[in-house]
């Protein structure tokens, strides 16, 4: 089996262009991700927050002013310690969660980071 992250580049990267903009609906929708606030955890337990920049064919992920949050093994008031880092590459093999800041609005009218198109399902729940 394949694996789903790199299917997912693999479709961004050659279907349903339009010709009007040459871009696929999965482009234009990670277009639409781009400069939100995001957070992505790794397997370490470290998480990452800053501003998504960029992601290559790979699945690579960049954030611009990132602040990296790791935990503390000792008993603080904080079960997390913080540092600045700027602009840093997360690689798709150690990245374990990635999270999208929303607005409200945005939140409950359901915003989706697929193309909106209808799927249907036959009665056993597979795709037809």
């Amino acid at each position: 089996m394949g694996d789903p992250l790199q299917d997912a580049i693999s479709t961004v990267q050659d279907v349903n262009w339009t010709p009007e903009t040459n871009e696929s609906p999965n482009v234009h929708q990670l277009r639409k991700l781009l400069y939100r606030r995001m957070m992505v955890g790794v397997n370490d337990g470290r998480f990452f927050a800053g501003s998504f920049n960029c992601i290559d064919k790979q699945g690579n992920i960049i954030l611009q002013d990132a602040l990296e949050y790791r935990p503390v093994r000792c008993s603080s008031p904080s079960p997390y310690e913080q540092r600045c880092l700027g602009l840093i590459l997360i690689p798709a093999s150690c990245r374990t969660s990635c999270h999208v800041e929303a607005s409200l609005e945005e939140q409950l009218s359901g915003l989706s980071i697929a193309p909106q198109e209808s799927t249907q399902f036959e009665e056993d729940g597979n795709n037809i």
